[in-house]
């Protein structure tokens, strides 16, 4: 949509010859931008309430780098997943406001100030070795302005250490359960709530868990009926599902 064909738009709003709804359904198609690699979808926000997120694998580090020039241009926050340091690096000498999250390899830049929800989500992982995919699930949540809470290393083996956040877990409004080995986790916090639970397996584990497909086919599975599973080791979309599961719950 040009400007001379958004400006009509908001003259029909203002005269009220359309409506708020109708204008918002219209602009949720566009626009677009196209680069010689990429086009960049500008209106995701308000399509899906939250700008189009970069995954970092597979691109040239100026390819990265353009993308947020142009995604950061629209003043909104910006999300890149998977990031390598030397990748945040050059980002950082570009973009000062960025910030690195080691353990979760991400790189958020926040330019719209921090709206925290009321409600939680709950971030839960089986072991230490789940936490690279339980933080990307953090961070995804947080630049989403969510309220997060973690409840780590506290997996099936010990399984004392979850029963004794069990009335915690269960005033958060959605969970995020992260799992490899056989994962049984998200199938025990199932039982535990009455919230939505995703399950994200992640590929720790030995070599019969093919790699995270063993947790995956377990979480499949789950006799609990409320629990939702994820791709393996996919911590930004179990972030983003929960985001906006407890959107919905704030009303």
């Amino acid at each position: 949509m040009n400007e001379p064909q958004l400006r009509k738009l908001l003259e029909q709003v203002r005269t009220g010859r359309t409506t708020v709804a109708a204008a918002l359904k219209k602009l949720g198609h566009l626009p677009f931008e196209s680069l010689d690699f990429a086009t960049v979808d500008h209106h995701r926000s308000l399509r899906c309430g939250f700008p189009e997120v970069i995954y970092c694998p597979g691109k040239t580090t100026p390819q990265v780098l353009a993308i947020a020039g142009k995604l950061l241009a629209r003043k909104g926050n910006l999300l890149a997943t998977r990031a390598e340091p030397a990748l945040y690096r050059a980002f950082k000498k570009k973009y000062p406001k960025a910030k690195y999250e080691k353990l979760a390899r991400a790189i958020t830049v926040r330019q719209v100030r921090a709206r925290p929800s009321t409600h939680t989500v709950a971030i839960v992982s089986a072991g230490t070795s789940d936490l690279p995919v339980a933080e990307e699930a953090r961070v995804t949540a947080e630049i989403m302005d969510q309220r997060t809470q973690t409840f780590y290393d506290v997996g099936v083996a010990g399984i004392h250490r979850l029963l004794a956040h069990a009335e915690a877990l269960r005033e958060a409004k959605v969970v995020v359960v992260v799992a490899g080995m056989e994962g049984a986790l998200a199938s025990v916090v199932g039982g535990l709530v009455e919230v939505p639970v995703v399950a994200v397996p992640t590929s720790v584990g030995y070599g019969a868990s093919f790699g995270g497909l063993a947790p995956l086919l377990t979480m499949l599975n789950s006799c609990a009926a409320g629990v939702s599973v994820v791709n393996i080791d996919n911590g930004f979309a179990g972030g983003y599902i929960a985001a906006r599961i407890n959107r919905l719950a704030e009303g």
